[in-house]
């Protein structure tokens, strides 16, 4: 048989081509919506990235970032979803780089891909092992390590991911609406208030003066860079695309309601927790709230927490700590299907070994979902046997390369969208497959410089003597090599996709289908 694109492909056994196609119709655009969203885990964000960057960045003027970030990923998704027109592989960002740069980049990108959809696995891992270790123990009395905490959420996962993705949907589609009402009841209740001591100010969260303050090198560059880590996951609706019922329109869709919801989502609350708090006063208001011992910003989770007491009530208060568990939960499984999607085609495209391109009888991805979790495990347990800590360094370096990677693929995607409609032509506007991918490169190549920048912040990697909110660039060894990392792994990627080219031409054209 032959793909649209004219080329070659070698006939399969009926029963085969079976075993290695995912199963159809499983999906509609709420699903999708469901799996983008939680993997956001906007509660998380909230609970930590959100204070912090109201102390560390601009104030009051962080709603403001994350709604800029928002905008430039939802030109990003222009042309991400005018290529979701042409190509529909549960690949997504490498079959895209792979139709418009070429094999090779698509294997390069595939790989990077895969590293950082593991990388933000296991963060979340970490980060769901230390909260749940600390509520169960504080709530509950049940005094278990982290890591127990987060075996049992592997095998949780492995077995809905193993079961089907529809199973998984539904269960990311009710912790998912549990989590996002909680914190639009704190949002509605600010706002029904008239907000705290400055009233609603929309300027002082949403000026330009207001989001820029302190320019790129400085505050605004700190919150635009924990704004582009609080979106990482939306990019997956088109790894959905061959599980959905009608993907040409289901992707498109799905990728501009989940980036608008989470865009709106994240700046309407964080603005009502800006309001709440008096937005003259908010950068010391939060590092009151969130000092532990007097350390500022020790429990940002307090913010969030103490604005849902004082304007709603403590039982919000104390639903939401518990939400944050299963928002984490549901990250861990939004991610699980992704990388376990990413395992399968690159196994189908013949650049990882064929046994992963195999599913079960429900059509799902199972030795796929089996090498994420081995992998996973087996990271788990050496952070566990060297004594690493689940938070300052599993959680943060993970998070922070994952992103740092994302962000890389995205720029790859954008050019490739930009070459595959000069190459190939067709009826597509303008706006969607060139003007909006070029701007879309120049917003997430400053995000990309802003991330490299402010890496010791984030990982928490800076060198010794230096003062990662005051100094950029600062960065010890591990720090570097993280940053260099992404970059490594494409490379090494490039080198795959060029020595298996030649030996697996009918199998790697299923990357460009």
């Amino acid at each position: 048989m032959t793909d649209q694109s004219g080329t070659g492909l070698r006939d399969a056994d009926p029963a085969d081509a079976s075993a290695s196609r995912l199963a159809k119709n499983k999906l509609g655009i709420a699903g999708i919506v469901f799996f983008v969203v939680a993997a956001a885990a906007p509660l998380v964000g909230m609970t930590g990235a959100v204070p912090i960057a109201i102390v560390l960045g601009n104030g009051a003027g962080v709603p403001g970032a994350y709604l800029v970030v928002g905008i430039i990923l939802l030109v990003f998704s222009v042309g991400y979803s005018a290529m979701s027109h042409r190509v529909t592989n549960t690949g997504a960002f490498f079959a895209y780089v792979g139709r418009g740069l070429g094999v090779v980049p698509g294997v390069g990108s595939a790989f990077v891909s895969l590293l950082a959809y593991l990388a933000i696995q296991l963060a979340i891992y970490g980060f769901f092992g230390a909260v749940m270790a600390g509520q169960m123990n504080a709530e509950l009395g049940i005094d278990l390590a982290w890591w127990i905490w987060v075996l049992i959420a592997w095998a949780l996962v492995l077995g809905l991911s193993a079961l089907s993705v529809d199973v998984g949907a539904k269960v990311l589609g009710l912790l998912m609406l549990l989590e996002v009402l909680s914190l639009a009841i704190v949002a509605v209740a600010v706002l029904f208030h008239g907000g705290g001591p400055d009233g609603m100010s929309l300027g002082s969260s949403f000026s330009p003066g207001s989001v820029f303050a302190g320019g790129f090198a400085g505050s605004a560059g700190i919150a635009l860079t924990f704004a582009f880590a609080s979106y990482i996951g939306f990019e997956a609706t088109a790894i959905y695309g061959e599980e959905t019922r009608d993907p040409k329109r289901s992707v498109p869709i799905a990728t501009y309601i989940a980036v608008s919801l989470i865009a709106v989502l994240f700046a309407f609350t964080s603005w009502a927790v800006v309001s709440g708090l008096g937005s003259e006063t908010v950068r010391d208001r939060v590092a009151e709230i969130s000092s532990v011992e007097g350390t500022p910003l020790a429990d940002p989770a307090a913010v969030i927490f103490g604005v849902a007491t004082e304007y709603v009530g403590g039982w919000l208060a104390t639903v939401m700590s518990w939400l944050v568990l299963s928002s984490l939960f549901a990250g861990l499984l939004a991610f699980q299907n992704s990388a376990a999607r990413y395992f399968f085609s690159m196994a189908r495209a013949g650049v990882l070994p064929a046994a992963l391109g195999r599913v079960n009888g429900r059509g799902a991805p199972v030795l796929g979902t089996a090498a994420v979790a081995a992998t996973t495990l087996i990271v788990v347990l050496l952070f566990r046997v060297t004594d690493r800590d689940p938070v300052l360094h599993m959680f943060s370096w993970f998070s922070a390369l994952a992103v740092l990677a994302i962000v890389l693929v995205e720029i790859l995607v954008s050019i490739a969208v930009i070459a595959y409609f000069r190459r190939e032509g067709g009826a597509a506007r303008v706006w969607g497959t060139l003007v909006a991918p070029a701007v879309a490169i120049v917003g997430l190549a400053l995000g990309m410089y802003l991330l490299v920048s402010r890496f010791g912040l984030l990982a928490g990697t800076a060198a010794e003597g230096v003062d990662p909110a005051a100094q950029s660039w600062g960065l010890s060894a591990l720090g570097w090599f993280l940053v260099a990392l992404p970059f490594l792994v494409l490379a090494a990627g490039m080198a795959v996709g060029t020595l298996r080219r030649g030996k697996n031409t009918e199998a790697m054209a299923d990357l460009v289908t």
